[in-house]
């Protein structure tokens, strides 16, 4: 049997909303992409923003589609 090996990239399925990159963090980690994305906006919002912007923007740019 050939292992299946997990990828991280964004998404551009139905679960996508801006740029595909929390959904493509939930479903290389098997979780609700609901979940990734409140938890990111924490993340930011208690950062000052700009490091969870940056971040996102960072991710966008360096990720692969699906």
């Amino acid at each position: 049997m050939a292992k299946k090996i997990k990828r991280l990239h964004r998404s551009k399925e139905k679960d996508s909303m801006v740029g595909g990159v929390c959904a493509g963090i939930a479903d290389y980690l098997a979780v609700d992409p609901t979940f990734i994305r409140l938890l990111w906006v924490l993340v930011t919002i208690f950062t000052g923003f700009f490091p969870g912007a940056l971040a996102y923007l960072v991710m966008w740019a360096i990720m692969p589609e699906k």
